[in-house]
């Protein structure tokens, strides 16, 4: 049975330095890909936006700043735990995002007490994923050809 750990986040969203607007953001983490944490942004008339990435990299990005490519987390202030600025990226187009660092730990606690870090592989059946994400991206190619 998969069991999940939900939290809702109130965000900044950085449209420019004179320009923000506080937008609700759903975290998800689920037992059923237990590397991965989903980050949905619910902007202002626009369908909800999801991007999932490491749950070790939203871990590692509320105390130093890490990532690299399209996702890159870091604390607003180096060695206080206070907010964090998350950084989407996709080709020249980007997205920043300012969030009390707080309920991000809260929300991370809760992941790690139903599955704690570096017990993710005992929860992991990935030959089924692989073969699921082969099968969806097949099955994509030939609609579409």
């Amino acid at each position: 049975m998969r069991e999940s750990v939900q939290a809702e986040v109130m965000m900044s969203f950085l449209v420019s330095e004179e320009l923000s607007f506080r937008i609700p953001v759903e975290l998800r983490y689920e037992t059923g890909d237990p590397y991965a944490v989903r980050l949905t942004f619910h902007l202002p008339g626009d369908a909800p936006v999801s991007w999932v990435f490491g749950r070790e990299l939203l871990i590692d990005g509320v105390g130093r700043p890490c990532g690299e490519g399209d996702v890159r987390i870091s604390p607003v202030e180096a060695e206080v735990l206070g907010e964090v600025l998350i950084r989407l990226q996709v080709g020249s187009d980007q997205a920043l995002f300012r969030s009390s660092a707080s309920p991000l730990v809260a929300f991370l606690d809760r992941t790690d007490k139903l599955v704690p870090l570096g017990q993710e592989g005992a929860l992991a059946d990935f030959d089924a994923h692989l073969d699921e994400a082969l099968d969806r991206i097949l099955a994509e190619e030939q609609s579409a050809g």
